[in-house]
């Protein structure tokens, strides 16, 4: 692979993974949020593998495809069997719709679309040294995960529903990783191997979690939960 190639389709991959975690600010539908998320991994996936390739990392590539398998598979997989259990639950609870999208945000799509752009712009602020330390092409995209990981606290924070508010956290790992892989050229396989299992099981634990606010409240919005406390 020439290293202008690698250039252009590193350049196109990073772009992809920042646009999903821009989309899932928009998206108000679940099912939709969880599709884009799977992209998301995909291409974060695709930064490994080009990674791996350019530099002839056997192990960067298998961490790649186990990261594709993982969070473009296996995450939205689970995400999509609680939306399937929200929706089942429609008869006994009333109008199921509701529980399935993310109707009242604490911010509204124009100003979170905007408070996106401001910390994309915050990131490149803040990784502008980091990237004149060692211009590479993966260097230079550093901002990219760095971005993510802040519109991810961002989706974690302003989101009502249980599993909206999954999502931002995983596009907040996913950033982490990004960021990992770009300014190091990976991390070792078993860091990784250990830190994806890691999610896994917070993704199991919530999704068990979701479900049971569902039975025992009959939603999953937190404001709703805060005021059954009061």
């Amino acid at each position: 692979m020439s290293s202008d190639l690698y250039t252009q389709l590193l350049d196109v991959v990073c772009g992809a993974f920042l646009l999903a975690a821009v989309i899932v600010l928009w998206m108000r539908e679940l099912a939709a949020i969880v599709r884009v998320f799977a992209l998301q991994g995909v291409a974060l996936a695709a930064v490994a593998l080009l990674l791996g390739a350019h530099e002839h990392r056997w192990d960067l590539v298998c961490v790649g495809l186990g990261i594709g398998v993982l969070r473009a598979g296996v995450l939205p997989y689970l995400m999509r069997r609680a939306l399937a259990a929200l929706t089942r639950d429609r008869r006994r609870y009333g109008d199921g719709r509701a529980e399935t999208r993310e109707a009242q945000p604490l911010v509204n799509v124009a100003a979170s679309l905007l408070t996106a752009a401001l910390l994309t712009l915050l990131a490149y602020a803040v990784a502008r040294p980091l990237t004149e330390l060692n211009p590479t092409p993966a260097t230079r995209a550093l901002p990219v995960g760095l971005a993510v990981v802040l519109i991810g606290f961002f989706v974690l924070v302003t989101r009502r529903r249980a599993l909206a508010q999954l999502v931002g956290f995983l596009l907040l790992d996913n950033g982490i990783t990004a960021t990992a892989f770009l300014a190091a050229s990976g991390v070792p396989l078993i860091v990784e191997l250990g830190v994806s299992f890691d999610v896994l099981l917070a993704v199991l634990v919530l999704q068990i979690l979701t479900a049971r606010m569902r039975e025992a409240f009959g939603t999953t919005d937190i404001d709703d939960l805060r005021e059954l406390h009061d």
